[in-house]
């Protein structure tokens, strides 16, 4: 296969050196050994990248790699099969597949290259983000692995939000008491690989920050996540074997009074070959409410935000992203 490529100048980036986009080792937070440590770890990155991997993070290696073979397969299929199973399908639960260019994160500037699985908790009541999930019927070990590399993203995600708590000198719990039925989406992102010249009007996820207020990555070994430091540069950020990657979203931004800022990213995939990814999203409660914190504000730094709830944030940057949505009321 053909992998040269020709770079749009805007789409340079340089390579990270591991101080920027640090690897913490949260094996104390996992066991309990030493939580603070790593909760203060994770407190500086909040604040001055907002990025970072993990690892020994608990998630056994075998459930790992058993997603991506489900998403490969998943996404291997006959367009005609995945379609069956359309996000349009779902209402306002919003799960489901989503074709290539049927969903654009930064539309002003490009079309999003890659095609998409979404699930959550499976419910029987229907409301925004919550439902059913629409599954397809092969692979046939498709729904019992994703349902629990879903489950095992929620555990570890909570005990990474327990950290974040704590390095904000809140009560562990603090955000646990807003995320009684969380908005959760687990992902599968499959970006073909694209040859010729790649420009940024059409590149695999465009430049956004993440609308929630955790993400954890899987990311496979062909790399192209890019991540814009404070300077307005962007850098790569490429895999390391038995990590993950964790970003914060908009919700740390807003509760923390821009102490930890939502970091712009993008995906560019020149690697020549397909690149498969596994986002997991965890935000708050959908009527849960998004509020600046007290001890993040003072005299000369008030607050620079008013109170939203988080599923009416969440619907929002939705309806600017989805074809679909475009002219739907945020509820």
């Amino acid at each position: 296969m053909n992998t040269t490529h020709a770079i749009d100048p805007r789409l340079s980036s340089r390579y990270t050196s591991f101080d920027e986009v640090p690897v913490i080792d949260i094996g104390s937070l996992v066991d309990g050994s030493d939580i603070e440590k790593v909760a203060q770890e994770i407190g500086r990155t909040c604040a001055t990248v907002g990025f970072f991997y993990i690892r020994n993070h608990g998630v056994p290696r075998s459930l790992i790699d058993a997603a991506y073979s489900q998403a490969q397969a998943f996404f291997n299929l006959p367009f005609e099969e995945k379609n069956r199973i359309n996000i349009t399908n779902s209402g306002p639960t919003l799960r489901g597949y989503i074709p290539t260019f049927a969903e654009n994160v930064d539309p002003e500037k490009s079309r999003d290259f890659k095609e998409c699985f979404d699930l959550g908790l499976d419910e029987t009541h229907v409301a925004p983000f919550f439902g059913p999930n629409l599954m397809p019927e092969r692979p046939v070990d498709f729904k019992p692995v994703l349902e629990r590399y879903h489950s095992e993203m929620l555990l570890l995600a909570r005990k990474l939000i327990s950290a974040i708590a704590l390095s904000l000198n809140l009560p562990a719990d603090y955000f646990a008491k807003l995320q009684q039925h969380p908005i959760t989406v687990q992902r599968l992102l499959h970006y073909p690989a694209q040859e010729g010249e790649v420009r940024e009007e059409e590149i695999g996820i465009g430049a956004h920050t993440d609308y929630g207020f955790l993400t954890i990555l899987a990311q496979d070994a062909n790399g192209g996540l890019q991540v814009q430091n404070k300077e307005g540069e962007w850098i790569s950020a490429p895999p390391i074997e038995n990590t993950f990657v964790v970003n914060i979203g908009d919700l740390v931004q807003t509760f923390t009074n821009d102490l930890y800022k939502s970091t712009v990213h993008r995906v560019i995939n020149t690697s020549g070959q397909a690149r498969y990814s596994l986002p997991f999203f965890i935000d708050m409660d959908y009527d849960a409410v998004v509020d600046v914190l007290q001890n993040c504000t003072s005299e000369d730094n008030p607050a620079r935000y008013t109170p939203y709830t988080s599923g009416q944030h969440k619907f929002r940057r939705y309806v600017n992203s989805y074809a679909h949505l475009k002219g739907t009321q945020v509820a």
